[in-house]
Parts: C-alpha cells; sequence; structure tokens
C-alpha cells in the first residue's frame, strides 16, 4: 500500500514540477506572415531549422507564408481558426506590434496572442542598386529634397508600417516632409527587395538579414543601417545614419508569438526551447553572419515588452501624423 501511495505522490509531484516538460511537440508549423525571402520568412526558416538541428523538436518545422495586410491576414487566422494550437509559431517583429498599436489588424489587439519570445535584434537599412547614382546617403537626401516625388521609395509593409516608418523617421531628421516622400508597398522584405533590383522603385528601407544575401553578391549598395553602432561582419564597414548625421535609429527584433488558448505546459516548453536555440553557439554565428545582434526576452518578459512597445508606437505614429 505504501508503495502505490509513493507512487502516486511522485505522478503528482512530475505533474506538478514536471510541467514545463511535459509537453512534447509534434508536427510543428511556423507561419511567415509574407511572402518568401523577407524578415519573417528569415525568422521562420532559421529558427525552424534550428530547433530541429538543435534536437528541440523531433520532426522539421513546416514553414507557411500567409501574406496579406501587412501579417494581418495570418494574426486573424491564427486567433480566429488556430486557437490552442500548441505546435503553431508565428513570425514577429515590430512591424506586428506597429500595426496593433496603429488599429491596422481591426478590432484584434496584442492581448489576443500568446507572445513567446525575441530571439535577435535586426537593424533597419537603407538600399539601393548596385548602379544607382547615390554613393552615399547624403547624395540620396539630396536628391530627395529636390523632388521627393521622383524617386520611389519601396517597402515590406504597408503605408505606416515598419519599412514606411524607417524613412518617415529618416526624413524628419533630414529636414524633409515625411508625407512628401512617394512609398510604395509590399507584402514583404522579399518582394520589395526584387521590385528594387527590377527597376519598379530605386530605394528599399529594409532590414540587414533581408539584405545581406544580395548585398554580398554584388546587386545592391547599402548607403546606412539604422542602429546606434556600427554592425559587425559584412555590415562593419557602413555607416550608421546618426554617424553621417541624421539622427534616424530602427532597431527590429525577430522572434515569436502563439495562438490564443495555448496550455501553460506548452507555453513553458516553447519558452525554453527558445531560451535554448538564442544561447546556442549555432544561432550566434547565423546571427553575426545575417547582420543581427543578440537580444533576447521571453515569457512574461516579452509578453510586458511587447506591450509597452505597442503604447510607445501609438504615441509616435501620432507624432508623425498617421494616426489621430
Amino acid at each position: 500500500m505504501k508503495r502505490f501511495w509513493k507512487s502516486g505522490v511522485l505522478a503528482a509531484a512530475l505533474a506538478l514540477f514536471g510541467g514545463a516538460f511535459a509537453f512534447n511537440p509534434g508536427n510543428v508549423e511556423c507561419i511567415a506572415p509574407a511572402n518568401p525571402g523577407g524578415g519573417w520568412d528569415f525568422t521562420c526558416r532559421t529558427g525552424g531549422k534550428l530547433l530541429y538541428d538543435l534536437g528541440l523538436v523531433s520532426r522539421p518545422v513546416k514553414v507557411t507564408n500567409m501574406p496579406g495586410g501587412g501579417g494581418g491576414v495570418a494574426f486573424a487566422h491564427v486567433v480566429t481558426q488556430r486557437k490552442g494550437d500548441a505546435n503553431l509559431l508565428v513570425a514577429a517583429s515590430p512591424a506586428t506590434t506597429l500595426r496593433l498599436a496603429q488599429g491596422k489588424y481591426g478590432d484584434f489587439t496584442a492581448g489576443d496572442v500568446r507572445w513567446l519570445a525575441a530571439i535577435g535584434a535586426d537593424f533597419g537599412v537603407i538600399a539601393v542598386k548596385a548602379d544607382a547614382p547615390w554613393k552615399t546617403l547624403g547624395d540620396l537626401i539630396a536628391d530627395i529634397k529636390k523632388d521627393p516625388t521622383k524617386i520611389a521609395i519601396g517597402g515590406g509593409s504597408a503605408v505606416g508600417g515598419q519599412d514606411h516608418m524607417k524613412v518617415l523617421l529618416l526624413a524628419k531628421a533630414a529636414g524633409i516632409d515625411p508625407k512628401a516622400l512617394k512609398y510604395v508597398p509590399f507584402d514583404g522584405g522579399g518582394e520589395a527587395l526584387t521590385a528594387m533590383l527590377g527597376g519598379f522603385v530605386q530605394v528599399f528601407p529594409g532590414d540587414a538579414s533581408e539584405t545581406i544575401g544580395q548585398m554580398q553578391a554584388g546587386k545592391i549598395r547599402i548607403l546606412a543601417v539604422l542602429s546606434e553602432q556600427r554592425l559587425k561582419g559584412d555590415f562593419a564597414n557602413i555607416p550608421t545614419a546618426r554617424e553621417l548625421g541624421y539622427d534616424a535609429v530602427w532597431a527590429v527584433w525577430r522572434g515569436f508569438y502563439m495562438p490564443p488558448g495555448v496550455p501553460d505546459d506548452a507555453y513553458a516548453f516553447w519558452v525554453d526551447a527558445m531560451k535554448k536555440l538564442e544561447a546556442s553557439p549555432e544561432w550566434a554565428k547565423i546571427r553575426d553572419e545575417s547582420g543581427l545582434g543578440p537580444f533576447f526576452k521571453g515569457g512574461a518578459d516579452f509578453e510586458a515588452f511587447v506591450k509597452q512597445q505597442v503604447a510607445d508606437f501609438k504615441e509616435l505614429s501620432k507624432a508623425l501624423g498617421l494616426i489621430k
């Protein structure tokens, strides 16, 4: 009898204190809320591959591209159709929180999903084609000042979204009326970058991770990075906008959210998995090669960070005249 009683106590203890490890992922899916080639796609494909390579999941992670509405289509899908799905991760960034702050996702709010973790920080860049006439950011700014309507700026977010905000802040810092800029929205950074390479737009305000491949291939020129200090690796010789006299900084965390209703044991498992991924030398190598910086927030800490960022972006959007 004692043996059975002890076994029961042990089982109860394991259930109580081992909850974070009780969940075992099955067929894991990661939704990238844009077309292939952009930052969200990078987050899903790189993060998903590492989860499998590090043995944190037993099967390869399926990546689903779900473009539309600057991430709004995916957000609505997750909230309305995937409630409680503990095998679903969704790539997110400040583009997500910015759209939520501006009310671009309709009635949905940041509280409608479970914010999982941020595993690194990307930084905005101002890119042009390799054969473009502008050799420096100053050259580009001078031409925009002459006639803002003649230079098309193509970004991977909707009007008022993250890529648009980068050039709005840069224009403000350069003494240019932000509302005079000619901004062309695309569904994701990959699509916008392709449009620039095809000559449909002349400037791409993307992120370091989105542009490093084309920069290494010699197809584009990065005029400036929107970071407080110069980046490492292939970006080491590229000046910051701030050191060129334009006080514009845009840091882009890379992370994930999950559907509402995900059980606490599954959520705890994924927070732990993201901690292990972020601490791995494999991720550190990819991060450095991609122009990312170290940045981690997970679980409740990340939830609080996101809610504060939404509030901050709401105030910034009001100041720039994007919302009332």
